[in-house]
């Protein structure tokens, strides 16, 4: 008996509007890509643990998908960002809506236990931001 191996989770991927807008975004969160990339059509970053962040443009998945269209309300997926403490994810929090992006919900302490804010990235998915209250320092 043969067994098909089990596929392992390796990428993220998210359809942008605008390549050099993510681009700019995502970088202020510490991910990397190569300094030509804003007009590429595909644009990968590796992230610890070998996971895979993918931006693709809309006209990207229009080529191999000519029906596909953005969705009209909110999404149903989010990012997260593990900052260093509480005061980074207010300093974060005010960089980015500083620089222009969205506001979704300003920075608060959770009741399970974190600082937690979302920003708005250029396509307007929701990128949360937090740190455990604990103050026990991020690695």
């Amino acid at each position: 008996m043969t067994s098909t191996p089990i596929p392992r989770f390796d990428l993220i991927g998210l359809v942008v509007s605008d390549m050099a807008a993510s681009l700019a975004f995502y970088r202020r969160l510490g991910l990397r890509f190569p300094e030509d990339a804003e007009s590429a059509p595909h644009v990968e970053a590796q992230v610890l643990g070998g996971l895979r962040v993918a931006f693709d443009t809309e006209e990207t998945v229009r080529s191999f998908h000519p029906d596909w269209r953005p969705p009209a309300a909110g999404g149903r997926i989010g990012l997260a960002f593990l900052c260093a403490s509480p005061e980074a994810v207010d300093a974060s929090y005010a960089e980015l809506t500083g620089a222009g992006y969205g506001s979704e919900l300003k920075p608060f302490d959770a009741p399970w236990g974190q600082r937690y804010a979302t920003v708005r990235d250029p396509d307007g998915n929701g990128v949360d931001l937090f740190a455990p209250l604990d103050h026990i320092p991020v690695q």
